[in-house]
Protein backbone atom coordinates (compact mmCIF):
# COMPACT_ATOMS: atom_id res chain seq x y z
CA UNK A 1 0.00 0.00 0.00
CA UNK A 2 1.35 3.11 -1.22
CA UNK A 3 1.84 6.50 1.03
CA UNK A 4 1.11 9.62 -0.54
CA UNK A 5 3.03 11.15 2.14
CA UNK A 6 6.62 10.65 0.35
CA UNK A 7 7.44 15.07 0.64
CA UNK A 8 7.96 14.44 4.21
CA UNK A 9 11.47 12.22 3.12
CA UNK A 10 14.46 14.67 1.89
CA UNK A 11 16.87 13.56 -0.91
CA UNK A 12 20.68 13.48 0.07
CA UNK A 13 22.82 14.37 -2.73
CA UNK A 14 26.18 15.77 -2.01
CA UNK A 15 29.14 13.60 -1.63
CA UNK A 16 29.58 14.78 1.95
CA UNK A 17 26.51 13.92 3.30
CA UNK A 18 26.69 9.78 2.01
CA UNK A 19 30.12 9.93 4.02
CA UNK A 20 28.90 11.15 7.01
CA UNK A 21 26.25 8.75 7.20
CA UNK A 22 28.73 6.01 6.93
CA UNK A 23 31.02 7.39 9.48
CA UNK A 24 28.04 7.31 11.58
CA UNK A 25 28.47 3.69 12.74
CA UNK A 26 24.98 2.62 12.87
CA UNK A 27 24.42 0.31 10.17
CA UNK A 28 21.92 -2.85 9.72
CA UNK A 29 22.80 -5.72 7.06
CA UNK A 30 20.23 -7.71 5.54
CA UNK A 31 19.97 -10.23 3.03
CA UNK A 32 18.45 -7.65 0.38
CA UNK A 33 19.95 -4.33 1.28
CA UNK A 34 22.27 -2.45 3.62
CA UNK A 35 20.98 0.48 6.01
CA UNK A 36 23.08 3.28 7.49
CA UNK A 37 22.21 6.04 9.42
CA UNK A 38 22.91 8.87 11.25
CA UNK A 39 21.47 11.37 13.51
CA UNK A 40 21.71 15.56 12.41
CA UNK A 41 22.49 17.76 15.18
CA UNK A 42 20.83 20.95 13.12
CA UNK A 43 18.60 19.77 10.41
CA UNK A 44 19.52 21.62 7.18
CA UNK A 45 15.68 21.83 6.47
CA UNK A 46 13.63 21.13 8.88
CA UNK A 47 13.49 17.46 10.99
CA UNK A 48 12.84 16.13 8.15
CA UNK A 49 14.31 12.73 7.55
CA UNK A 50 16.81 12.57 4.58
CA UNK A 51 17.35 9.75 2.14
CA UNK A 52 20.09 8.41 -0.33
CA UNK A 53 20.11 5.41 -2.12
CA UNK A 54 23.41 3.67 -3.90
CA UNK A 55 23.97 0.76 -6.24
CA UNK A 56 27.85 -0.41 -6.62
CA UNK A 57 29.40 -2.17 -9.59
CA UNK A 58 28.63 -5.22 -7.13
CA UNK A 59 25.10 -5.21 -8.12
CA UNK A 60 25.19 -6.02 -11.60
CA UNK A 61 25.21 -3.67 -14.79
CA UNK A 62 23.46 -0.60 -15.65
CA UNK A 63 20.68 -1.77 -15.98
CA UNK A 64 20.47 -4.47 -12.75
CA UNK A 65 21.77 -0.85 -10.83
CA UNK A 66 18.78 1.10 -11.74
CA UNK A 67 16.76 -1.23 -10.87
CA UNK A 68 17.84 -2.41 -7.23
CA UNK A 69 17.72 1.52 -6.69
CA UNK A 70 14.09 1.72 -7.69
CA UNK A 71 13.00 -1.29 -5.86
CA UNK A 72 14.70 0.55 -2.74
CA UNK A 73 13.09 3.49 -3.94
CA UNK A 74 9.40 1.43 -3.96
CA UNK A 75 10.35 0.14 -0.35
CA UNK A 76 10.63 3.46 0.58
CA UNK A 77 7.60 4.85 0.11
CA UNK A 78 5.91 2.02 1.25
CA UNK A 79 8.00 1.44 4.84
CA UNK A 80 10.26 4.78 5.65
CA UNK A 81 7.33 7.33 5.57
CA UNK A 82 5.91 5.83 8.80
CA UNK A 83 8.86 4.37 10.67
CA UNK A 84 11.65 7.18 10.01
CA UNK A 85 12.92 8.56 12.87
CA UNK A 86 12.92 12.40 12.54
CA UNK A 87 16.35 14.78 11.51
CA UNK A 88 18.00 11.64 10.85
CA UNK A 89 20.03 10.58 7.45
CA UNK A 90 19.55 6.93 6.06
CA UNK A 91 21.53 5.27 3.23
CA UNK A 92 20.18 2.63 1.62
CA UNK A 93 22.80 0.19 0.43
CA UNK A 94 21.87 -2.52 -3.13
CA UNK A 95 23.18 -5.76 -2.07
CA UNK A 96 23.12 -7.93 -5.07
CA UNK A 97 20.22 -10.00 -4.08
CA UNK A 98 17.90 -6.48 -4.19
CA UNK A 99 17.30 -7.45 -7.72
CA UNK A 100 16.10 -10.90 -7.34
CA UNK A 101 14.77 -11.10 -4.01
CA UNK A 102 10.79 -10.71 -3.50
CA UNK A 103 9.13 -7.45 -3.50
CA UNK A 104 7.64 -8.92 0.11
CA UNK A 105 10.64 -9.97 1.65
CA UNK A 106 12.75 -6.38 0.89
CA UNK A 107 9.73 -4.82 2.97
CA UNK A 108 10.87 -7.45 5.67
CA UNK A 109 14.08 -6.47 5.06
CA UNK A 110 13.80 -2.51 5.36
CA UNK A 111 11.49 -2.67 8.37
CA UNK A 112 14.22 -4.94 10.50
CA UNK A 113 17.14 -3.08 9.81
CA UNK A 114 15.19 0.31 10.45
CA UNK A 115 14.45 -1.49 13.79
CA UNK A 116 17.72 -2.33 14.27
CA UNK A 117 18.80 1.36 13.56
CA UNK A 118 16.60 2.55 15.59
CA UNK A 119 16.84 0.88 18.91
CA UNK A 120 19.52 2.38 21.68
CA UNK A 121 22.91 0.51 21.18
CA UNK A 122 24.03 -1.33 23.92
CA UNK A 123 27.61 -1.59 24.38
CA UNK A 124 29.21 -4.74 25.83
CA UNK A 125 32.43 -4.23 27.62
CA UNK A 126 35.21 -6.40 26.95
CA UNK A 127 35.15 -7.98 30.87
CA UNK A 128 31.57 -8.71 30.48
CA UNK A 129 32.14 -10.88 27.15
CA UNK A 130 34.93 -12.62 28.99
CA UNK A 131 33.05 -13.42 32.03
CA UNK A 132 31.23 -15.99 30.19
CA UNK A 133 34.03 -17.37 29.01
CA UNK A 134 35.86 -18.07 32.22
CA UNK A 135 36.37 -21.79 33.33
CA UNK A 136 36.47 -22.81 37.01
CA UNK A 137 38.61 -24.84 37.90
CA UNK A 138 37.02 -26.01 41.38
CA UNK A 139 39.92 -28.19 42.16
CA UNK A 140 42.09 -25.19 42.24
CA UNK A 141 39.78 -22.76 43.07
CA UNK A 142 41.19 -20.42 40.43
CA UNK A 143 39.06 -19.43 37.41
CA UNK A 144 41.31 -18.82 34.42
Amino acid sequence: MRSIATALLGRLTRRPDYLRVARGRRKAVTPGLVLQASSLDLPPLGPRPRIGYTASKKVGNAVARNRARRRLKAVVQDVLNERAGEAIDYVLIARAATVARSYDDLLDDLRQALDRVNRPHEHRSRDKRRQGDRIENTSLGVAR
